[in-house]
């Protein structure tokens, strides 16, 4: 009975200590798991965000869209008229008085504050003009109040890249125009940004219902003209030549848990990128030309000197911080977290030199 005592206490001590270091290896490899997982999300995402901060105005040539104003233009709303930045719509920076469209828009604490201690998150919206849709091979024509109609001219005025022979439909099912896009043209010698509302064959129509408010005809300024009166514009270069702007905005939903950053094109259904992200925030260098200095790390993208966005030079990424998913309480649970802390050049916002010289 002794020996059996002992030996079943023995065998008691070693199978505990087996299911110990079982127990362990679960954990570490639950750890270990979840870390490769989050990291390969979170490069994913920083990728994304990244690649469209570099390509924040390209295609624009440093040029500045000016918006009409008898209502507020928006962004960060879908076609449901949904508004996504924190349960409201963005808001184009003003030039003077008039709203007008950068190739990037900073948005100071615009996002939703997820935890008090680090207060509001931020957003930002990168524009560019849509290279891989040849929208600029078309004609364009007003056809009727709020339509335009878009033509291919024989032979081609544009320069398509090597293999492609002809640009796609403009109803093309998977990268044609659709509602919600914007499309930056020339009609009557007036460039103007607009969303279209109806797509038929070639016929679209930007009709002064659109989600965004870029249609605005019945109100004073350059819509009334260029929309209302008959008016073309031809193919090559946009503008006067019509091409697809993109506009995207990045930000972080707190209505679903855990909390996801999001992308939206345009006035399209916001689509997530990843999950668990705890918190954005950006800041902005700037070269003030008047006063000969650089101004870095503005979070307000240097509103408080009086500059524009055309004046970036480079967007500092301060935190794009992702949590794993929590499980249980402590040390042990497996909770763990990334920073991405970083600097994108933003070289297609501005064509001169921004940058001081070297003493």
């Amino acid at each position: 009975m002794v020996e059996m005592l002992v030996a079943m206490a023995v065998g008691s001590i070693v199978m505990a200590g087996a299911v110990q270091l079982y127990s362990q290896g679960v954990a570490a490899t639950f750890t270990i798991s979840q870390r490769a997982e989050m990291q390969q999300d979170f490069r994913a995402a920083s990728d994304i965000l990244t690649r469209d901060l570099s390509l924040a105005g390209a295609g624009m040539n440093n040029a500045t869209i000016a918006l009409p104003s008898a209502t507020t233009p928006l962004y960060g709303c879908d076609q449901t008229a949904k508004c996504y930045l924190n349960g409201s719509a963005g808001k184009y920076p003003l030039n003077g008085a008039t709203p007008t469209v950068y190739g990037l828009i900073p948005g100071l604490n615009l996002g939703p504050t997820l935890y008090a201690g680090q207060g509001a998150t931020d957003v930002v919206t990168v524009i560019y003009t849509d290279n891989g849709f040849y929208l600029n091979c078309y004609n364009s024509q007003v056809t009727s109040k709020t339509v335009v109609t878009f033509t291919l001219p024989s032979p081609l005025t544009c320069a398509l890249p090597t293999g492609v022979s002809t640009p796609q439909n403009v109803n093309d099912g998977a990268v044609g125009l659709t509602p919600g896009d914007l499309v930056w043209l020339s009609l009557n010698g007036t460039a103007m940004l607009v969303e279209v509302t109806g797509v038929s064959g070639n016929v679209v129509t930007f009709a002064s219902t659109d989600v965004l408010k870029m249609n605005q005809t019945t109100a004073t300024g350059l819509l009334t003209v260029a929309l209302n009166a008959t008016g073309a514009s031809g193919a090559g270069i946009c503008p006067p030549a019509p091409c697809r702007l993109l506009v995207i905005t990045y930000y972080i939903d707190n209505t679903t848990t855990p909390p996801r950053l999001m992308r939206q094109v345009s006035g399209h259904t916001p689509m997530p990128v990843a999950e668990n992200v705890a918190y954005m925030k950006f800041s902005y260098d700037l070269y003030d030309s008047v006063a000969g200095v650089a101004r870095t790390d503005q979070a307000d993208g240097g509103v408080s000197y009086g500059l524009t966005p055309s004046q970036i030079t480079k967007i500092n990424i301060k935190h794009m911080a992702m949590d794993s998913t929590l499980r249980g309480v402590g040390q042990q649970s497996g909770y763990q977290g990334i920073d991405l802390q970083t600097s994108v050049s933003a070289r297609d916002l501005t064509f001169s030199n921004g940058y001081p010289l070297s003493p």
